[in-house]
């Protein structure tokens, strides 16, 4: 008995916080900062998990979301349902989302997605050496970036965002209605 106490005085001291910090995490926002001066994107040539290889050329007169993440990130996993709701919403547009992994490997981004019960439809690509990330001047990860169609960089967040958020779809329909 008295053994079965100290184990539950034990388990609470570390459960309680767990579940206090659970509860506290801020929910995500759905915000983009404008750029006040667009400049280009930097371009890339990375491969996705079939080791197809794309470029930022591919994707030249459609409007791009760039998502730099990882599996470790709590803020990343969480924002990555989001992403997928909203590229279904925007499906048969002239609108794509890739998101570009930091540093890990294949297996274990392919392990993550095996979690997440819905695959993402679009393209997930590997910055294996985050040169693609020091091109973009990521600081922090969640960063997310939305390009034109003419391959400026239009807007940016930094930290986990709702992309499926009614105002981030307005900027994308704005961005995708310009010349």
């Amino acid at each position: 008995m008295r053994h079965t106490i100290i184990l539950l005085v034990i388990y609470s001291l570390f459960a309680s916080p767990v579940w206090a910090a659970e509860q506290t995490l801020p929910k995500l926002g759905f915000q983009l900062n404008k750029i006040s001066e667009p400049f280009d994107a930097p371009d890339f040539n990375l491969q996705d998990m079939d080791e197809d290889t794309y470029s930022l050329k591919d994707f030249h007169g459609k409007v791009l979301l760039i998502n730099f993440w990882a599996t470790w990130c709590p803020p990343c996993r969480r924002e990555m349902p989001s992403m997928e709701r909203l590229y279904q919403t925007m499906k048969g547009t002239d609108f794509i989302i890739i998101a570009i992994n930091q540093s890990e490997s294949q297996d274990h981004v392919f392990s993550y997605m095996g979690e997440l019960g819905t695959d993402p439809s679009f393209p997930i690509l590997f910055d294996l050496e985050s040169k693609i990330s020091e091109a973009y001047k990521v600081e922090g990860i969640p960063t997310t970036y939305l390009v034109d169609k003419k391959g400026k960089v239009r807007y940016r967040a930094v930290g986990g965002r709702e992309f499926d958020h009614p105002e981030v779809a307005t900027i994308i329909r704005d961005l995708l209605a310009e010349e």
